[in-house]
């Protein structure tokens, strides 16, 4: 795929959106994106490989090597892997999603994270805006679900959280809706395999 090009969508689709750094991205990012898609009931997932998360200090590896593993280690008809958000020039994820949103008007959008994202997803700017403006996924990971469902966001938005016996109406709920759901995770991290020195030459495991 080129870079800066703009995915197709069909009006109607439900489309989760799946941001990181993908610094480097590996089968647990594959693992979520699959259980996601079956879970909520998603049309197709967009990877959005961000340019840089502005809540890390440290900058990710360049964008085009992120974009090659991504497409290396996320092959399914239904994912694309994007670099969106360098086209739009947006870096926080309500501003990507308002850019979206006007990109793709007839289209449903579901955000998708990590229970370790929803516990400190009250840090991120205009978080309220996000939790307003689409249907948010979350899915739990070894060691975050008590402190997720605790979070300040979980709270102020509990009564617009979807049972997840009916999670698979996520993707058609009208914002504020949220829904919570254990799937069994690949423990693995982005963090464990910088560390381990397996992404600095732009090589990853098998």
């Amino acid at each position: 795929m080129d870079r800066y090009t703009i995915p197709y969508a069909s009006p109607g689709q439900v489309i989760g959106l799946f941001g990181g750094s993908f610094d480097p991205p590996h089968q647990g990012h594959v693992h979520v994106t699959l259980e996601a898609m079956k879970a909520f009931g998603l049309d197709r997932v967009w990877w959005l490989v961000s340019p840089g998360n502005p809540l890390k200090t440290r900058g990710p590896a360049p964008l085009a090597q992120r974009m090659q593993a991504a497409q290396a280690v996320m092959r399914h008809p239904r994912v694309e892997v994007t670099d969106i958000e360098a086209l739009t020039g947006t870096r926080a994820t309500a501003d990507t999603l308002t850019a979206l949103q006007r990109l793709y008007p007839r289209v449903r959008f579901v955000w998708l994270m990590g229970a370790d994202n929803l516990a400190q997803f009250h840090k991120w700017k205009d978080w309220r805006l996000i939790m307003d403006s689409v249907p948010v996924g979350v899915l739990a990971r070894p060691g975050d679900r008590i402190s997720a469902r605790m979070s300040p966001a979980a709270r102020l938005y509990a009564k617009y959280r979807i049972d997840g016996r009916a999670r698979h109406l996520l993707g058609r709920a009208r914002a504020p809706a949220w829904c919570f759901v254990n799937v069994p995770m690949v423990d693995v991290s982005s963090t464990d395999l910088r560390n381990r020195g397996v992404w600095g030459d732009g090589v990853l495991p098998e």
